[in-house]
């Protein structure tokens, strides 16, 4: 007898079997993937989801979710993909084009140190310099032979400041990531998706060479071999359908199976923003965003840290804390989210309350989670493993900005 198709329809009883064979193996496999992703809008089978990913998480995380207090540091919005969905990237005649000196990273960096910040999320548009001349010549002005010249100036700068640097510059290579990794505490990548039917015309990625899947599969094993603990991530409903997106979830599992340098998976959900080819696209509802992090932690298992982005999803905290999350990922009290600069961060006493409502704890951590800080010192280079004992505490979450204070003064 064939297996049933991943489209047809799901009992709530057949859901929480699948959910809890799932929770037992700490994993799930595809076709199950599968079938639960085609049938999280039926809300009792979303319900089995979330229980079985909540305990799961239970198992694996107990009831600690984490957060890194950051600066979001944008080195240069100028890029040269034009993804459909994106208003971060700009042309370089665009007002709203920028290019940070070292002396305004420098400002940001100080401002974060005040106020208690340990992570410098370093964040900019991929290859800028293949796409302009003008960035080429502002480079060469100031002495860079590339973005990434820069970008390794950039990173010293926040680490010599007294903040631990995570670099997102888009498609870096093996080598470039090799001159970052000394002021560099993690690095990442967002996969997005593996749909290479997203690359088509009229498709959210055929303007973007540097969103080809082999070509960010291929960064994900380079940092791998490299052993850089490094984030990946998923974004939903930018045209994939649940297939794709489960391949992508088994495709990073894949990955950390080989490398074990994965050190967090972060569930994102599409804003369609205004001015962008994708404005009319309508995002999807808060329960699947809820959804697709449950089916996430059942596919990654109950050790992996998967993470949701609080201000994307404002509405819908408490189903988010059931849905197998252990961590909101950085959130600033210096910057905005430039990436969705038209969503605000929650204040952390706000996010603290809504984490203990739920039953769980809400700890700040390190770019790095604390079981890599205790556990993984191979991951780090020489210069940053020697760092960390100023940022963590014997468990290896942040320890509090007054006491690394005093440590720096004596």
């Amino acid at each position: 007898m064939n297996p049933p198709a991943a489209e047809t329809p799901l009992s709530r009883a057949a859901a929480e079997a699948l959910v809890a064979e799932a929770v037992e193996n700490g994993r799930i496999d595809r076709a199950p993937a599968e079938r639960l992703g085609y049938a999280l809008r039926d809300a009792d089978v979303l319900e089995a989801l979330l229980g079985g990913a909540d305990e799961s998480r239970r198992r694996g995380k107990g009831d600690v979710v984490t957060v890194s207090r950051n600066v979001f540091i944008p080195l240069t919005n100028l890029c040269r993909n034009r993804c459909a969905y994106c208003t971060f990237a700009k042309p370089p005649d665009s007002p709203e084009a920028e290019t940070y000196t070292l002396d305004q990273v420098s400002d940001v960096v100080r401002g974060g140190v005040r106020t208690g910040c340990i992570e410098a999320l370093m964040c900019l548009g991929d290859k800028p310099e293949v796409a302009y001349r003008s960035h080429r010549t502002w480079l060469a002005d100031n002495g860079y032979a590339s973005t990434t010249d820069h970008l390794v100036e950039a990173c010293r700068i926040a680490f010599e400041g007294g903040m631990l640097p995570h670099t997102n510059a888009g498609i870096l290579s093996q080598e470039e990531m090799e001159r970052l990794r000394p002021w560099n505490a993690s690095m990442g990548l967002m996969l997005e998706t593996t749909s290479q039917r997203l690359r088509g015309r009229g498709m959210a990625h055929f303007h973007a060479p540097d969103k080809e899947p082999a070509v960010r599969l291929r960064m994900h094993e380079e940092a791998g071999e490299l052993a850089i603990p490094f984030t990946s991530g998923i974004l939903l409903g930018i045209g994939e359908d649940e297939r794709e997106r489960v391949d992508t979830l088994l495709a990073i599992r894949d990955l950390n199976d080989r490398y074990g340098h994965i050190q967090e998976v972060i569930v994102q959900p599409f804003h369609p923003k205004p001015d962008t080819r994708m404005r009319a696209v309508a995002a999807i509802s808060d329960p699947e965003v809820a959804g697709w992090v449950a089916l996430a932690r059942l596919v990654l298992g109950p050790d992996m840290n998967v993470q949701a982005p609080p201000n994307l999803a404002p509405d819908v905290l408490p189903r988010l804390l059931r849905s197998g999350l252990n961590d909101w990922g950085g959130v600033s009290p210096v910057t905005v989210d430039f990436i969705n600069p038209e969503a605000p961060w929650p204040a952390l006493r706000m996010l603290e309350k809504e984490t203990a409502a739920a039953g769980q704890r809400l700890r700040e951590r390190l770019p790095v989670y604390p079981e890599w800080v205790r556990e993984r010192a191979e991951f780090f280079d020489p210069r940053v493993r020697s760092a960390l004992p100023r940022f963590a505490d014997e468990e290896g979450f942040a320890r509090p900005a007054a006491e690394r204070a005093g440590e720096e003064a004596a």
